[in-house]
């Protein structure tokens, strides 16, 4: 819902304090402005350095150059017989007062009387005990996909710069999830580096958006399914869950995979060669960031992270060694941070409606939480294994390849992953080695882990789909590579 929709329906309720959360002050005054206009209210606004304006007095500042003396002028305005807002800008840095918050306290009491309206702009709630109850808060959504449009117009007004059809809904896709300012400045570095909007250059500025944030990276990489070897089960699992179906019902959206696995087995080389294939960013969630300090940041750098992630659909979204920041959700160490996370995370899983793909990995099953693995949280639950004969003949190709290295004795290679392959061919290449002498300074997590490695096998037979082959993954001891259930369906994801 826009903002000057929740705004009108908040105003006529009678709610004297409104908290809008945006990252964006000027663009919400702005909208706020235009509803006043319409509407005919009265509307005052302050900041720390603009001070005190009263729209309609001429164009003059009221002397008013702290924030308690901005309560208590609005206080003294002449009633009206319309609603009148007063517009407090980053007001959250000034509420650790107790005066100040006992005169917001008065105001917001005898508002509602007179039809005196506080709305604080700010990037995040931080209300103090005193006034939680006294204030609703609404969020000032980033732009939608036909302002970003809009913007780009605005932007590209000669012929030629604003391109037309698939490429401008790639160049729109590019922008999803930035600010008006940000997506304006990003369309005219494209403008200004290569003469028309190009999606490029604004997923390079992205990229450095979410960077920033601490909360999100940005994958674009050149990793395709033909740089990974094995894993066709998955694969195409997951190409079909994201192909475009004209006969698929709305209601009917694809949600994403677990990966479960013996660490070096692809799961995040997977994630970042899915969104190449299917032409989606990547976007890593470091869930270890999403930890503050102080009360409730966590939850709000949660929030504040899915709302990004929600604006930049369709995407994939990657989760990595999930059980390592959300397994130990039984709060008892951290006074409940990590459950409220998880409730959080779970919630959105649940009831988002975007196009996210989410691919969340783990290596430790026993350190997650029952309900993190319920059905409909995911797709498929999905157990990536040591690769079998055929499939680490295919890696080994691969990466001799990579190298540059030409044909030679392949090492003996029983028990070891796709990551390991690799480590002997780079380090043949570093250190000008033969395949067989880089083999000596590996050694394979099957061994360095043998007791975890087999205790998580055990645990997927049976559980988990094969990410090799169509069926449930059947672990045995006397064989090395693994196959399918005998008594499981086998669907054909092909």
């Amino acid at each position: 819902m826009a903002l000057t929709e929740q705004l009108t329906e908040t105003i006529h309720s009678g709610f004297a304090g409104i908290w809008i959360q945006t990252c964006e002050p000027d663009e919400a005054l702005l909208e706020m402005a235009r509803l006043c206009q319409e509407q005919e209210w009265q509307l005052a606004t302050w900041d720390i350095d603009q001070g005190f304006h009263l729209a309609g007095n001429n164009g003059q500042n009221i002397e008013a150059t702290d924030p308690l003396s901005a309560v208590r002028t609005f206080q003294t305005l002449p009633a009206a017989n319309v609603p009148t807002l007063l517009a407090l800008v980053n007001f959250h840095r000034f509420l650790g007062s107790a005066e100040l918050v006992q005169a917001i306290s008065h105001q917001l009491m005898q508002g509602k009387q007179q039809q005196q309206f506080l709305v604080i702009l700010a990037p995040v709630v931080q209300l103090p005990t005193e006034l939680e109850k006294l204030f609703l808060c609404i969020e000032h959504e980033l732009p939608q996909r036909s302002q970003l449009a809009e913007i780009a117009a605005s932007l590209a007004t000669e012929p030629g710069e604003l391109p037309e059809g698939p490429e401008l809904d790639r160049v729109l896709e590019a922008a999803g999830g930035l600010t008006r300012y940000e997506a304006e400045g990003a369309f005219s570095l494209s403008l200004v580096r290569q003469g028309r909007l190009e999606p490029e250059t604004i997923w390079e500025i992205k990229s450095q958006t979410l960077t920033r944030s601490g909360l999100l990276s940005l994958h674009r990489g050149n990793e395709s399914f033909a740089t990974l070897g094995g894993l066709d089960s998955l694969k195409s699992f997951c190409l079909r869950a994201l192909q475009p179906r004209t006969n698929r019902p709305s209601v009917v959206r694809s949600r994403g995979v677990m990966l479960l696995g013996v660490p070096g087995t692809g799961k995040s080389a997977f994630a970042k060669s899915l969104g190449q294939e299917t032409g989606r960013p990547t976007i890593t969630l470091d869930v270890g960031a999403l930890l503050g300090s102080l009360v409730g940041q966590s939850e709000e750098r949660t929030r504040k992270a899915l709302q990004i992630v929600d604006a930049m659909q369709p995407a994939i979204l990657f989760i990595d060694e999930a059980e390592k920041a959300l397994g130990g959700s039984s709060g008892q160490s951290d006074s409940g941070v990590s459950t409220r996370m998880l409730g959080s995370l779970l919630t959105w899983l649940n009831d988002h409606t975007s196009d996210i793909f989410v691919i969340c990995t783990a290596n430790d099953v026993r350190r997650l939480p029952p309900e993190f693995l319920r059905a409909e949280r995911f797709d498929g639950l999905f157990f990536l294994d040591l690769p079998g004969q055929a499939q680490k003949q295919a890696i080994w190709q691969m990466y001799l390849q990579q190298f540059e290295i030409t044909e030679q004795e392949l090492p003996e290679d029983k028990d070891w992953t796709g990551a390991e392959i690799r480590a002997c061919c780079r380090l043949a290449a570093l250190l000008d080695l033969s395949l067989l002498e880089a083999a000596q300074q590996i050694v394979p997590v099957a061994t360095t882990s043998a007791e975890a490695v087999e205790h998580l096998r055990r645990w997927a037979s049976g559980r988990c789909l094969s990410a090799e082959q169509s069926g449930l993954y059947t672990h045995s001891v006397t064989s090395e590579r693994r196959s399918p259930s005998p008594t499981s369906p086998q669907p054909n994801w092909n």
